[in-house]
């Protein structure tokens, strides 16, 4: 059968994963992570190549390797979450982890069958599937879909976890949010979604080609996205914990509370005020004010208002605020938003809205507009 278009981009979705694997098996940065992830995109790349390869040579021994290759995205989504929990808590594959790719092994029992048949047998499945019969081998979607997206999910919630630790303890959180793991988790519903379409109606559209494109596609963002991964802390540290019962004080008449709520103003009203260093997390505070950081943190949590991360961005937000009501401010709004402490600008302008009411921009040409009338 002579080369498609679609050949074509499988095997540049399997070189590209090819080395992509090898690049982030030697990244020293969240090894324990990237080199699961080096596995997982490697299977992919696998994948590719023996599609191209049966697409392309339509032969009963290919068929029997393109079969076996069906069965690896039964490991994908096991492999996003062992990712996922290698990267929000360090930790590396354990022979105990084996029993999140069970998926795998009881497809591969299922389909055995396929892997002892004689040649003449395989031969007419493979035509069978040649010729677009949906029966063969395509009842395992479903059931691919629902397991995966159940692993999908549960590593979802693991990185919402690690989002919630993070903002109690650093407000730049946005810094290693893992917001490329979104764009993961995204691409793979997507290409689940088209795989359960495509098995279920017939649609000329949704075709193998585009699926396997998808893919490619998918390898191609996971080399932009995972290389430029910054070091993610796994094991954030816990603040010290409260002695017993010390949790269930009230917040409100306790002195010490007062004089914690006190000790932070001062910090941060002061002519150097703490919320202006980008990186600060409630551990240095905590050094700061002279309290134990669990009395800082509940203190912030509980009687000033949400996560440590919020109650430094709010801070930021009144300085951004008080600069561009100033006409003699020069600056613009990014430079001055970085000077008050924020390091990104998503970040900023999500905040800013969400505490103000309007854009940075509006705000400034609001005040703008008011200098100029009463003038």
């Amino acid at each position: 059968m002579p080369l498609t278009p679609w050949t074509f981009v499988y095997f540049a979705g399997a070189v590209q994963a090819a080395l992509l694997a090898l690049a982030l098996w030697r990244r020293p940065a969240n090894r324990q992570a990237n080199r699961l992830l080096s596995v997982w995109v490697a299977l992919t790349g696998i994948d590719l190549a023996v599609k191209a390869l049966y697409w392309h040579l339509l032969t009963p021994e290919w068929f029997r390797a393109y079969r076996f290759v069906a069965l690896f995205p039964f490991l994908y989504g096991s492999l996003f979450y062992l990712y996922v929990r290698a990267l929000t808590r360090g930790r590396r594959f354990r022979p105990g982890d084996v029993m999140h790719l069970a998926g795998f092994g009881v497809m591969l029992v299922l389909n055995g069958y396929v892997f002892v048949m004689d040649r003449a047998h395989l031969q007419a499945l493979s035509a069978r599937w040649i010729a677009g019969e949906r029966s063969v081998g395509a009842w395992f979607d479903v059931p691919l879909f629902l397991y995966s997206l159940s692993y999908v999910l549960a590593a979802l919630a693991r990185v919402r976890g690690y989002r919630q630790r993070l903002r109690e303890r650093r407000s730049d959180a946005d810094r290693t949010s893992l917001r490329w793991i979104d764009v993961m988790a995204g691409f793979q519903v997507v290409i689940w979604c088209v795989a359960i379409v495509q098995a279920l109606v017939y649609l000329p559209v949704l075709n193998y080609g585009l699926l396997f494109g998808l893919v490619a596609a998918w390898v191609c963002a996971m080399g932009w996205f995972s290389l430029a991964q910054p070091p993610v802390s796994a094991e954030l540290p816990l603040p010290t914990p409260a002695p017993p019962g010390e949790a269930d004080v009230p917040l409100t008449d306790d002195a010490r509370y007062a004089a914690v709520e006190a000790r932070l103003a001062q910090l941060m009203d002061g002519e150097a005020p703490l919320y202006l260093e980008p990186a600060l997390t409630i551990g240095q505070v905590a050094r700061r004010s002279g309290y134990p950081e669990y009395l800082v943190s509940a203190v912030i949590n509980r009687r000033l208002g949400g996560s440590f991360w919020d109650y430094v961005n709010r801070l930021r937000v009144e300085a951004v605020r008080a600069r561009l009501a100033d006409p003699a401010e020069a600056r613009t709004i990014l430079d001055i938003a970085y000077a008050c402490g924020f390091t990104s600008k998503s970040t900023f302008n999500a905040a800013f809205k969400r505490q103000v009411g309007e854009t940075p921009s509006g705000y400034r040409r609001r005040f703008a507009a008011g200098a100029r009338s009463a003038a």
